[in-house]
């Protein structure tokens, strides 16, 4: 079966979405030529002579104002609802008058209505010439739409030469990947679709698109839709063999569409033919046959041909046959002939010429969009490729600073670790103080600034301060300069003033100080000290957390307390 709602809708369709923006001047009685367009398309009350008015108005003006885009848009205008000779001289001088336009969508919208004009008029080895040419310039201009339409147009034509599949995966790809499709042309795509997915035998599919197009159709009181849609569903329903449902469905379709105001040559053909298959069907061969003679009759006054007729004619032959009426069998013998040598010429054009051509534009499309693709990664690997040499040169110089720094943290351990093993045997307040002398600086006790407390106090302060640090008492948790100067029976500002002037530091780094010193010796000495978790060592060094010991230890030490435990145990320091 043919898909035989499309293409109607693609006349409209190009021609509303191909256009340029209406110029907003205003003509007599001020209208405008966007005023006259949504009139001219949309003016549901306009007969013939109507819309000729307006189109000759629209041509008026834009010749008066010798506007080259809006006269091609007049020539659309005037092409519609012509014969195709008159039709065709006004798509000639669309060509023309569009010859030197830097829009987009030329030349392209002229051969893609021509196309649309010869299918109209199964004319169909002219329709897919100018459907390959338009989409030919649609892809050079790079023009979604007009690619989308060309598509389309040459999926009917695949249909027609039985590719039902390819016809079906083009539908279903622009059904539902194409939103610049407006919502009656993604109406027509889905009738279309369920058209197709019938001819494949996908018949669930098919009658959920189809039960959505008569929702769709209902809501918007789209009469005209909701009844091709319904004429599908007798397709349907006759392809299902519930032959009664079929014409139940199918003879609604006959009051409508053979009505002068919705009539349409393949509406009417495709109603008759389906009507007197499903009569068939039911074995009414009167009623089958009183429709396929309708058939024959609407064939000969308008010469519109399609490939059923062939199951038209074989019934027609085979049942005056049976009644023996051969002067009957005769005339349709001839008719089959006649119709069987239009499609075979047909039919041998599209299968021969559509595959090859249109391979080579849809292979040259694919190519720029390889290419295209290629290009995109080329630069990305180039942007990869660089922002990895940029990593790796920026890790190589962390990697030669980390291993500098790392040098310079072992060499500093190392030192400290042998001060300490140099001096295992001297008492311990002499190894704190050499400790200090190899690793740290200190002010001179005689750099004093000034001398404001008694060498008596500053004596007794003194030696209090070396009970405390012989005695290990800095090693006391929450040791604060208060509580020190109450212990040696002092005051703060005293104590405070003794340490920074004698000792070089605040009280804070003073504490600290003694500390790490302790810890720096301890840790290279007693293994067992240093077998515990470092929290322990922390808390066993007055410290309140890991944390503060560690940075406390590198402030001191300028090294970091694992790299010291490292060193300690690779020098295998007892």
């Amino acid at each position: 079966m043919r898909i035989k709602y499309l293409i109607p809708l693609l006349i409209l369709s190009n021609v509303l979405n191909a256009q340029t923006p209406a110029v907003e001047r205003n003509i007599p009685e001020n209208r405008t030529y966007q005023e006259l367009e949504t009139e001219f398309y949309n003016g549901k009350s306009l007969d013939d002579a109507g819309k000729k008015n307006i189109a000759e108005s629209y041509l008026k003006k834009a010749k008066s104002e010798k506007n080259s885009t809006q006269i091609g848009e007049a020539y659309v205008m005037l092409h519609f609802d012509k014969p195709l000779p008159i039709a065709l001289k006004y798509l000639d001088s669309l060509q023309k008058v569009s010859k030197n336009s830097k829009e987009n969508y030329y030349p392209a919208r002229t051969y893609l209505l021509r196309g649309n004009l010869y299918f109209k008029s199964n004319n169909l080895h002219a329709a897919l010439d100018n459907y390959l040419l338009g989409l030919k310039y649609a892809q050079e201009k790079g023009n979604k739409r007009q690619i989308a339409m060309a598509h389309i147009g040459i999926a009917n034509l695949n249909n027609y030469i039985g590719k039902h599949g390819e016809t079906a995966k083009t539908l279903r790809y622009y059904l539902y990947n194409a939103d610049y499709m407006n919502e009656a042309e993604r109406d027509n795509l889905r009738l279309n679709l369920a058209d197709a997915y019938i001819e494949i035998n996908k018949m669930d599919s098919a009658y959920a698109l189809i039960q959505e197009g008569l929702q769709v159709s209902k809501r918007n009181r789209n009469v005209f839709g909701y009844h091709q849609n319904l004429g599908l569903l007798g397709y349907y329903h006759l392809q299902s063999k519930k032959y009664q449902n079929a014409v139940d469905d199918l003879l609604e379709c006959e009051k409508f569409f053979f009505t002068p105001e919705n009539s349409t040559k393949r509406n009417e053909n495709y109603t008759l033919l389906n009507l007197g298959k499903s009569y068939a069907g039911l074995q009414q061969k009167e009623k089958a046959i009183e429709c396929f003679r309708k058939i024959d009759s609407m064939v000969l006054k308008t010469d519109y041909i399609y490939p059923e007729l062939r199951e038209v004619y074989t019934y027609l032959i085979n049942y005056y046959k049976e009644i023996k009426d051969k002067d009957t069998q005769l005339y349709y013998v001839e008719r089959f002939f006649k119709i069987d040598q239009i499609l075979n010429t047909q039919f041998r054009y599209i299968s021969r010429e559509l595959p090859g051509r249109y391979d080579v534009l849809t292979l040259k499309q694919e190519k720029a969009s390889i290419t295209h693709e290629l290009e995109k990664r080329k630069k990305l690997f180039y942007i990869v490729l660089s922002l990895l040499l940029i990593s790796h040169l920026l890790f190589i110089n962390f990697y030669f600073k980390y291993k500098k720094t790392e040098k310079k943290y072992k060499k500093i351990a190392q030192d400290l670790i042998q001060s300490v093993n140099d001096r295992k045997l001297k008492r311990e307040d002499e190894v704190r103080d050499e400790i200090q002398s190899v690793s740290f600086s200190g002010q001179n006790p005689d750099d004093k600034t000034g001398k404001t407390i008694s060498e008596d106090i500053t004596q007794t302060i003194l030696q209090e301060l070396g009970v405390f640090e012989g005695k290990e008492q800095f090693l006391s948790k929450g040791i604060t300069l208060g509580s020190l100067a109450k212990k040696i029976k002092t005051n703060s500002r005293y104590l405070s003033e003794i340490i920074n002037t004698y000792k070089g530091k605040n009280f804070a780094t003073y504490l600290n100080d003694l500390r790490i010193d302790y810890a720096i010796n301890r840790l290279a000495t007693d293994r067992k000290f240093r077998s515990y978790k470092i929290p322990f060592i922390a808390e066993e060094l007055g410290y309140n957390n890991e944390q503060a010991f560690t940075m406390a230890f590198k402030k001191r030490t300028g090294t970091p307390l694992s790299v010291y435990l490292k060193e300690i145990e690779e020098m295998k320091v007892n």
